[in-house]
């Protein structure tokens, strides 16, 4: 990340922060109270409430899920494996449609409703087949210079096929707002929203939240990275560069995700839309019991995470012991 970056970034933030802090200054009595009104009815009182199978619940709008839902790599068969060429072979030697299937049953057995961005086709034929209740959120891809109508076409498939909500895919959000086209993505959110859905912004950038908050973009949600550095094949932070997962960079491995938890955490606190974090082992460098509490600690409302079907019950069930002990934390609960 260059000096000039890291000063944008601090000035935002900084900014942000302050304008939030001198409210209560700026503001005439009467609108102060109207501002601190709305900030609470986004606040939720009870983020432990739970599913029948005792998973906590959270809502989006209507649309209420699990606190845990199923990332869709280990659905669709990409594996983030660093230096290891062999491991998605051997992941989709394992992973046969079969054992999916009974990832599936056993994730709705232990309160797990949702599947986050890949798999549709497999969730539909699962629910079709084996009598589940599985519903997905999948993503949309917005691009520069892409047909017009395509954002339009790509939003009405997913409405014709029943989906709950839809985001912007994170590679797709970094992208645009690497570009300067923020336009373009707050046009794919109003695409969502004009059929009634919960429309989401995906990234792994924290300039992306940034220029939407700036900017207002209208979304009803984030969907954006949050794991700690503290694992050993973290990149270095004198070789952390802006976007360099999309660029590739010295010391990069495919499991940085984060490049500036600290940042993002300070950044999400003065955000009172719902957040749902992924990559929050760091695509497995970082052990549940470390990763889900960082995250759920540090403002997380929900949390994507990719599992095979061996970790599917001990991972829901700290899902439903850390969810009871964050009820009380510094970034109120906002789903």
């Amino acid at each position: 990340m260059s000096s000039a970056d890291r000063l944008d970034r601090r000035r935002f933030l900084g900014g942000s922060l302050a304008a939030v802090s001198a409210t209560g200054a700026t503001l005439g009595a009467g609108a102060a109270r109207t501002s601190a009104a709305a900030e609470e009815a986004n606040v939720v009182e009870n983020p432990a409430e739970p599913n029948a199978a005792g998973m906590p619940c959270g809502r989006i709008g209507s649309l209420k899920m699990s606190r845990l839902l199923l990332g869709g790599n280990l659905v669709s068969g990409y594996m983030h494996c660093r230096d290891l060429r062999y491991v998605s072979r051997l992941f989709r030697a394992y992973c046969t449609e079969e054992k999916i299937f009974e990832t599936f049953r056993l994730a709705e057995e232990h309160g797990i409703d949702t599947v986050l961005e890949s798999g549709a086709a497999l969730v539909d034929q699962y629910n079709k087949e084996r009598g589940g209740h599985l519903q997905i959120i999948p993503s949309i891809h917005p691009d520069i210079g892409q047909p017009k109508g395509k954002v339009e076409e790509e939003v009405r498939k997913q409405v014709d096929a029943g989906m709950p909500a839809l985001y912007v895919w994170g590679v797709a959000g970094d992208r645009l707002v690497q570009k300067g086209e923020i336009g373009l993505l707050a046009h794919a959110v109003e695409c969502i929203k004009s059929h009634g859905l919960p429309a989401g912004v995906g990234s792994h950038s924290l300039q992306v939240p940034m220029a939407c908050e700036k900017h207002q973009v209208p979304c009803d949600f984030y969907v954006k990275t949050l794991h700690s550095d503290q694992y050993p094949s973290a990149t270095p932070k004198e070789l952390r560069e802006e976007y360099i997962w999309l660029d590739g960079g010295q010391g990069w491995y495919d499991n940085m995700w984060c490049i500036d938890p600290e940042e993002t955490i300070e950044f999400m606190r003065t955000v009172t839309k719902p957040w749902l974090a992924f990559k929050v082992l760091a695509a497995g460098g970082i052990q549940p019991r470390q990763g889900f509490a960082h995250a759920f600690q540090n403002g997380a409302d929900f949390i994507a995470v990719g599992m095979f079907d061996f970790q599917v019950e001990e991972d829901a069930e700290l899902v439903k012991r850390l969810v009871k002990r964050e009820k009380d934390r510094a970034r109120p609960w906002r789903a």
